[in-house]
């Protein structure tokens, strides 16, 4: 659906030359340029000229220098007539710096480009003269066909690679098999039998011959990758076939010169040829009609032929141009005209055709989709005078893609092409979605709001022109097509200046009839400014926009974009009137390379990045944006009557976009193929294979330097935009292969549906969101307030029961709390049971049953009101809420209403087997009505309400509630229920053994203190640890002595074993009265201070020696232990650290581990179309997606303690080396404090134990000074910012803080504190030392 645009034109003359060749020079920008002429003795005299290319930039407007960069003298060939060129090939051999010229009289001479006095140096030469001449794309190879029928093949350096003859009888390393399938010998000949096939096959080359217009002389070209060339020459008749013609015949040769294959013979095959860059295709010309050696077809009939590697024909398209009557054919151009020459760009996607008429020459471009050639362009040669127009050479550019470089005798010109889509800007709810193709003299319509029909067909062909006498004889393809911004309109422009101006009346609704009907609203040549009979000096016109009025959208003015030869880019405006004179104004513009922007305001053109609007009072050009760099595609998009944002996208794939109110410039993206405005949207597409959405007011409101993102969507490789329909919230795609694709995106859908709540027009857009599949909640989450106060209108609109229900069930499901649904929901069902309980009954049932809790119990006491009051509606509405809800839970709820009427008429319609309930209805309807709702309720495990009616039962039943509640613990439940009764106690000492029976000692003593249960309490206070209370209670229960003291020694030992050596020391000197055991709990405790109290209260001094000395020797001992374990485990973790740090820094793939979880999501799926009718370009969940949404708690807690283990060889070893190094510190400040408590007891002891105080207190302040160098090794101090001093923000920068991020973990970890005070230490053993 993409049309070629021309970007600009720069014509260059030279009224001294007579061009023949030119060269491009990409690396310094030259062009080539060769004049040749006869001197007196006939020789061939070549002049050298060069000049920059053209560029947009600046006008460049300089013949070329009068004195030529060099030249000299060849002789000439008289094999070829006139008109042909003598000079087979100019070059420039980039590497060698040199430009090559190679003549037909067989020359090879080549001039240094970088020296300006430098002369041609002839450094061979052909005596049989050189037919044809081509150098490989990479400029390593060049192929030569002689005179005499040789092709030979040469380095740069001009050494021969090799050599052989043109013409050969073999077919090539590439020939078929021929098995014998198919062959004349085994078909079928019906009556003619055998003879028929052993018959000798009459020769078929009497019948293919060459074309009238065939110039006779080779022609080779080269694929884009080199690898490759072909050679399409004429073959000489063989001896052994009188009656065989002349023909050409391709054949393709790989670079070293082997032949690969030979194409079919194909009658008439012209001498054009042209290998496509990419590779796939050959392409030449084929005659058709009634003279001799012609194609079979229609007379006049004219085609450009496809050839694929191995010489097979692969498709064609026909010439568009009318044959005049047959001549004679040794006339030239017998049918009026002829194929001159063929010529790929660059890209490989527009082909050149060169027509050489009588009139004058055309060169024709065609693109391709979807198999079908589109003729997009024609360039007519201008004429001196009254001679006709031809050109010399058709050149494009090798780098810069779309640049055609065409010259006549004595003018260059350069003509920028690119890539634009034709579509219609009529805003919503008016858009049309129309988008129009050039054809040649076609214009292909289709309105993609209403039709989306594929190209190559299209739903409405427009023919233009109207009047083709206009534009002179056979020049009917126009140069440009634009829609009006703010009518049904189309402007179609020619070059010359014809403009025509259609009023399309495009069908927008549903209907029958043609989906448009245009008419002719207006059309006018612009006027030329020229010199008499120059028609070299023409204006050239490119571009049309329209100027429409702001009141009602009538067409006013019409912006006519051009260029004048020898001169500059000019603006017409032109008053679009019913008036046939066309009134004008020129606006001269400064240079060339100007271009009209897209507007739905003023005009506006835009050149080099900087955007201008058009004053139409002043006639000028005011600056009003710029948006930094060259772009192919402006869009200007109206905020306000004086405000207004630019977006270009340049050649290069970058997408800006500028505001007319500041002066910055925002970058979008980088590598963005196509972009489109809808609405409030700017939508683009990249080559990431993605579509973007993002809001353009977002984008005028937010800070320059801040991102702009929005929502994105996975479309198919290659995708470009051809056109957004807002109306019908669709976005057109086109793929590379030419088809189109219509989805709807979410971003375009959710702004319909906005705007439609907004209006209140809640049909609308319910059915956008049911047609679309968006989540109905919608409807109510956009404006919550607005909605619940429009309830009303809401169910006049949504009246379809089946509507309200689907609407209730997306509320039901959504993300609301519970209490706003179930207000939405009570809402919506008292307003429909307001309006008709009988039409809306199954909506009433659905809000009942998706508020949140359900209320199934409301619902089916609605069934019960409706059957007394509307019978004949109830049975469906059982059916329905069945339909909602489990049956069996319907039962169940029914059950629970304690009537079986209503479990029965529940059971009938769940079609419910009656062998499974009756019996157990018919059991319930015997019992008491308290009993009977008891098992009811323990039926339906409502086990707190069945205690309940339980307990109403009779007293006589209060056994079985007691194995109730045992059963199913409901404690809790009975004591509300016993409270107040005699049978409270018995509950509570129930509650009690259940407590004690599950270790809950202490709370099961409370309760047995309550229920009068003195026994019990004491066992629950000894298990519960609560000495005090226990021996509190046994002195109110007079206990004897004796047992006290065995309640004591119990006690103590169960004190001792949980570590509390202090109560047990306590217990022991209380009630057991044992000074030696409570000695020993206190030493064990390491409270020796508290011992030697008690030793010396009690005046038991010989527990000093027995017990406190030992005592503190092994206390002694277990630290000096401790000590040595902290000081191995710091060194093996410090060491291993040292290790996995330097294998950080050395391999981190090693370290990190070589799996990237990153990848884990990547879309491997082919780029083969998956769409489907709702979801296109939807991903498939992966299963990482489903494995991850899968995870359970238990499964976090496993990846937790993996993490947490530290397993060596692990990515997690050092966050758990550190950790653990943490845990050391703080085990090593335990030790200190312990020392702290034991050294002044061993320096008030013995000698020997003084000295194991000293070597205590040495051995710990060693281990400190350890563990404080190894925690500055391991956590060592970052650097300090300097004041003041930015951040740099470079590579290097930007990956040091993602390897941050990715050690997030390990950094979190802080280095502990180890205690610097040294309050632990005893001095006097310092001071002891020094001295």
């Amino acid at each position: 659906m993409r049309n070629l645009a021309l970007s600009s034109i720069l014509q260059k003359g030279c009224s001294t030359a007579k061009i023949s060749a030119t060269a491009i020079d990409p690396d310094e920008g030259w062009l080539w340029i060769a004049s040749e002429r006869l001197n007196a003795d006939a020789d061939l005299e070549i002049e050298i000229f060069r000049q920059k290319s053209a560029e947009n930039e600046a006008l460049v407007d300089d013949d070329l220098p009068a004195a030529s960069f060099a030249m000299f003298t060849s002789p000439t060939s008289h094999q070829f007539p006139d008109p042909v060129s003598q000079i087979a090939s100019l070059h420039v051999v980039a590497e060698e710096r040199s430009l090559v010229v190679i003549t037909r009289g067989g020359d090879l001479a080549t001039l240094t480009l970088d020296d300006e006095g430098a002369a041609f140096d002839v450094v061979g030469s052909v005596e049989d003269g050189i037919l044809a001449a081509a150098w490989s794309p990479d400029e390593s190879v060049l192929v030569l066909v002689t005179g005499h029928g040789k092709m030979i093949l040469m380095t740069p350096t001009f050494d021969v690679l090799h050599e052989a003859p043109l013409h050969s009888e073999d077919f090539g390393e590439d020939a078929p098999i021929n098995v014998g399938w198919g062959s004349k010998q085994t078909q079928f000949h019906g009556s003619l039998g055998k003879a028929a096939a052993q018959a000798t096959p009459s020769s078929s080359l009497a019948s293919i011959g060459p074309s009238p217009d065939d110039d006779t002389i080779p022609r080779i070209s080269w694929r884009g990758d080199a690898a490759l060339f072909v050679v399409s020459a004429l073959t000489h008749i063989p001896a052994s076939s009188s009656d065989a013609l002349r023909h050409r015949t391709l054949r393709i040769y790989s670079r070293e010169g082997v032949l690969q294959s030979t194409s079919e013979p194909i009658a008439a095959l012209e001498h054009v040829l042209a290998w496509r860059p990419s590779g796939n295709l050959i392409a030449g010309t084929q005659r058709f009609g009634s003279f001799k050696g012609a194609g079979q077809g229609k007379e006049g009939r004219h085609d450009v032929v496809f050839f694929e590697r191995n010489g097979l024909r692969h498709g064609e398209f026909g010439l568009r141009r009318n044959a005049a009557d047959v001549g004679d054919e040794h006339v030239a151009r017998r049918w009026g005209y002829k194929v001159k020459e063929l010529s790929w760009s660059s890209d490989s996607n527009v082909l050149a055709v060169w027509i050489e008429e009588d009139e004058r020459d055309i060169v024709q471009l065609w693109t391709t989709g979807n198999y079908h050639w589109y003729l997009k362009q024609e360039i007519i040669a201008p004429a001196p005078g009254l001679e006709p127009g031809r050109f010399t050479t058709i050149r494009w550019h090798p780098e810069k893609v779309l640049e055609l470089i065409l010259t006549t005798k004595t003018n260059v010109i350069y003509r920028n092409y690119r890539w634009d889509t034709y579509v219609a800007m009529i805003k919503a709810p008016h858009d049309t979605g129309t988008v129009a193709v050039v054809d040649g003299s076609s214009l292909l319509l289709t309105p993609f709001r209403t039709q989306n029909v594929p190209p190559p067909m299209s739903s409405f062909q427009l023919s233009l022109p109207s009047k083709p006498f206009i534009l002179g004889p056979k020049q009917l393809s126009l140069v440009y097509a634009s829609f009006s911004p703010s009518s049904d309109a189309l402007a179609a422009l020619w070059e010359p200046g014809y403009v025509e101006i259609w009023a399309l009346h495009t069908r927008i609704g549903p209907g029958r009839g043609p989906v448009m009907a245009p008419s002719k609203m207006w059309s006018g040549v612009v006027e030329q400014q020229q010199q008499q009979n120059d028609t070299s000096a023409r204006q050239e016109f490119r571009e049309v926009a329209f100027w429409t009025s702001s009141a009602d959208g009538a067409v006013e003015l019409i912006a006519v974009l051009g260029y004048a030869a020898g001169a500059s880019d000019v603006l017409r405006l032109i008053a679009a009137r019913e008036n046939p004179e066309v009134q004008s104004t020129a606006l001269s513009l400064d240079g060339i390379g100007w271009r009209l922007a897209v507007s739905d305001g003023p005009v506006a053109l835009h050149r080099s990045g900087m955007v201008y609007e058009v004053n139409i009072t002043e006639k000028s050009l005011a600056q009003v944006a710029n948006l930094g760099n060259e772009c192919d595609l402006v869009r200007r998009i109206s905020l306000s009557s004086s405000s207004a944002v630019f977006i270009g996208l340049a050649a290069s794939g970058t997408l800006t976009s500028a505001s007319s109110q500041t002066s910055h410039i925002r970058v979008l993206a980088r590598n963005v193929n196509s972009f489109t405005i809808s609405d409030d949207l700017l939508i683009y597409t990249t080559t990431a294979h993605e579509a973007h959405f993002v809001s353009i007011s977002t984008l005028a409101t937010t800070a320059h330097d801040a991102e702009v993102t929005g929502e994105r969507r996975r479309v198919e490789r290659g995708s470009r935009i051809v056109t957004a329909v807002s109306s019908a919230s669709s976005l057109v795609l086109q793929m590379p292969r030419g088809n189109l694709e219509t989805i709807n995106p979410r971003s375009m859908v959710m702004k319909v549906v906005r705007d439609d709540i907004d209006a209140q027009n809640y049909r609308k857009a319910f059915l956008a969101c049911r047609k679309h599949r968006i989540d109905l909640n919608v409807l109510f989450d956009h404006d919550p307030t607005a909605f619940k106060a429009n309830l009303p209108s809401f169910v006049d609109q949504i009246e379809d029961v089946d509507y309200i229900n689907l609407f209730l069930t997306n509320v039901g499901s959504g993300s609301q709390s519970q209490e706003v649904i179930s207000e939405l929901c009570d809402g919506l069902r008292t307003e429909l049971e307001r309006r008709d309980l009988k039409k809306y009954v199954n909506s009433i049932l659905t809000a009942y049953v998706v508020k949140r809790p359900s209320d199934l119990e409301a619902g089916l006491q609605l069934l019960l009101r409706l059957r007394e009051n509307e019978p004949s509606i109830v049975e469906d509405a059982v059916k329905y809420i069945i339909f909602l809800v489990d049956a069996e839970t319907l039962f169940n709820v029914a059950l629970g209403m304690y009537d079986f009427q209503l479990v029965l008429m529940i059971a009938q319609h769940a079609q419910k087997d009656p062998r499974e309930y009756l019996p157990f209805l018919r059991e319930l309807r015997a019992l008491e009505t308290h009993y009977q709702r008891f098992r009811i309720d323990d039926h339906l495990r409502r086990h707190q309400s069945a205690l309940r009616n339980l307990s109403q039962a009779g007293s006589d039943r209060f056994d079985e509630a007691m194995d109730y509640v045992e059963k199913h613990q409901l404690y809790e439940s009975a004591l509300s229920i016993w409270s107040e009764t005699d049978s409270y106690k018995t509950v509570l000492s129930l509650y009690g053994d259940w407590l004690f029976d599950r270790r809950e000692f202490k709370q099961a003593a409370i309760v047995f203190a309550d229920a009068d249960r003195p026994e019990k309490t004491m066992v629950a206070y000894e298990k519960a640890l609560q000495w005090r209370e226990l021996f509190d209670l046994a002195s109110q229960q007079n206990m004897e002595e004796e047992d006290i003291v065995s309640t004591g020694y119990r006690v103590a030992e169960d004190l001792s074993t949980k570590q509390r050596y202090s109560e047990a020391s306590q217990v022991l000197l209380d009630y057991a009265k044992d000074v030696r055991e409570a000695v020993i709990a206190l030493v064990h405790g390491n409270s020796f201070s508290e011992a030697r109290r008690i030793t010396s209260l009690h005046k038991h001094p010989e527990l000093v020696e027995e017990i406190i000395h030992p005592g503190t020797i092994e206390a002694r001992g277990q630290i000096s232990e401790d000590l040595r374990e902290i000081h191995e485990q710091l060194q093996k973790q410090v060491e291993r650290l040292r290790e996995l740090r330097v294998k950080k820094v050395e391999e981190p793939e090693a370290f990190y581990g070589a799996e990237d979880t990153a990848l884990h999501n990547v879309d491997v799926m082919t780029d083969a179309s998956q769409f489907t009718a709702f979801t296109r370009y939807t991903v498939a969940p992966t299963a990482t997606s489903r494995s991850s949404s899968k995870r359970t708690s238990r499964s976090k807690r496993k990846a937790e303690r993996k993490v947490g283990s530290g397993r060596k060889g692990t990515v997690d070893e050092e966050e758990y080396l550190l950790k653990s190094l943490t845990k050391l510190v703080a085990r090593f400040t335990t030790a200190q404090d312990e020392t702290s408590n034991l050294v002044p007891h061993l320096l008030q002891f013995t000698a020997l134990h003084r000295d194991e105080a000293r070597e205590l207190q040495t051995e710990l302040s060693d281990l400190q000074s350890e563990i404080t160098h190894a925690l500055d090794e391991v956590w060592p101090s970052a650097p300090e910012e300097v004041e003041g001093q930015e951040p740099v923000d470079s590579w290097a920068a930007r990956m040091a803080e993602k390897e941050k991020d990715r050690e997030k973990a390990v950094r979190d970890i802080v280095k502990p504190d180890l205690r610097a005070s040294e309050t632990w230490r005893t001095r006097l053993l310092d001071i002891a030392k020094k001295v």
